[in-house]
């Protein structure tokens, strides 16, 4: 047990207080709470534990009797990853590389196991992109679309469908190596291997979910091996990962990869054609219809607890009012759009204050001044229209470019 750092021998100090030497995480996580710690140390969860008997059951006999003997022979010595050239004693004078444990962080924090939403409607893609997470086969896909028109939920009840596990990587131009394959962390006082995301989600056979792909930088090449379907080499810890079976890659984007020339999507960039060319689909995702909108927002105005009779009215002037700003923007007649994402929070601004005209305005504060007055003034157009239908109603198509 001389091998047991302070804070690991605090910890098992702690345990040996109780007077019993068996526990279960309930019982650790009692002394976790008696002891003011934030959490089971990391360490003593891990596979490689010598106190580990089983999952979630640890035994401390041979720490309280002063011996070596555990549940298990010692673990061999971690093996330091490849040497490095180091600046002094010339070309062949290598620095050895810091040697650490390596563990696998349980429950990393990147991890979704989906639920499924009771008011989820499904529409568009949907049905390919569980096809694909269902069939378990390694087939990444690039979905690509306007912001706010449930890509990322698709793809997650996608998953929930196929009682699938989804790892989600939000996408940044500061995204590395490290977030990405792992990287070395300070836990509680030790140095230690933990995996990134895309390993982890390769060793369980698991969907890897890229979100905002379009926003990296040349760091996302290191997928390039995963990408395909192939092991991938850690080279920090000298491992080779072959990916299980079921493991695939799930891509989200505004952009397809070739940059933005509308200044919509800020800091979107084009694409290594190379990582492009190794997703074999690319699913454009546009709005929905207005009879499918109807619907997705029909139930979330559900779910905020709005009485729908009273509101049918409000929402079908809603979504024709979305419906034809879109169109505006799609012929350059406006520069901003009303995203499904966003009528979902007019509708619970309206669940919040029960005022139709406030919650659209709150909804569309975001804008310059100009926009929300022709934004305004459009919606309180189509409302009228909606509540006060003529015998023969004009075309939608009347009031697609509001902005003329």
């Amino acid at each position: 047990m001389s091998n047991l750092n302070k804070s690991r021998r605090e910890w098992l100090e702690a345990l040996s207080a109780t007077g019993s030497t068996r526990f279960d995480v309930n019982a650790c996580e009692e002394v976790v709470s008696d002891t003011g710690r934030s959490c089971i140390p990391l360490w003593f969860r891990a596979n490689s534990c010598d106190f580990k008997v089983s999952r979630g059951q640890w035994d401390i006999s041979s720490f309280v009797n002063g011996t070596s003997a555990g549940r298990r022979a010692a673990p061999a010595p971690v093996k330091a990853p490849p040497s490095v050239i180091g600046l002094k004693g010339g070309a062949n004078a290598p620095t050895p590389a810091p040697v650490a444990p390596v563990m696998q962080m349980a429950g990393a924090e990147s991890r979704i196991i989906p639920d499924k939403m009771a008011e989820y409607v499904k529409w568009g893609h949907h049905k390919d992109i569980a096809a694909i997470l269902a069939s378990d086969e390694f087939y990444p896909v690039y979905v690509t679309g306007l912001s706010g028109n449930g890509k990322t939920t698709m793809i997650l009840q996608a998953a929930a469908d196929a009682g699938r596990t989804c790892f989600r990587v939000n996408i940044t131009r500061q995204t590395d190596e490290s977030d990405l394959i792992g990287g070395f962390r300070l836990v509680n006082g030790d140095t230690v291997w933990v995996d990134g995301a895309a390993v982890l989600a390769a060793k369980e056979g698991a969907i890897l979910l890229l979100d905002e792909i379009d926003l990296g930088g040349p760091a996302l090449m290191c997928l390039q091996p995963l990408l395909e379907g192939n092991a991938i080499y850690v080279k920090k810890t000298g491992e080779w990962v072959t990916p299980k079976p079921g493991f695939t890659v799930v891509a989200t984007a505004n952009t397809k990869g070739k940059g933005d020339e509308t200044g919509a999507f800020a800091h979107t960039g084009i694409m290594n054609e190379a990582m492009l060319d190794r997703f074999p689909v690319t699913l454009e995702q546009p709005y929905a219809s207005e009879a499918i909108e109807k619907k997705i927002i029909t139930k979330k105005a559900a779910k905020f607890g709005v009485d729908i009779d009273a509101a049918k009215n409000y929402i079908e002037s809603l979504v024709t009012w979305a419906a034809n700003i879109r169109k505006s923007y799609e012929v350059g007649a406006s520069s901003d759009i009303i995203t499904t994402r966003r009528l979902e929070s007019i509708l619970k601004a309206f669940a919040i204050f029960g005022k139709e005209h406030k919650a659209v305005e709150m909804g569309i504060s975001r804008f310059d001044d100009q926009t929300k007055a022709d934004f305004l003034k459009l919606f309180e157009k189509i409302s009228g229209e909606v509540a006060n239908p003529e015998p023969q109603a004009q075309e939608t198509s009347d009031v697609n470019c509001p902005f003329e």
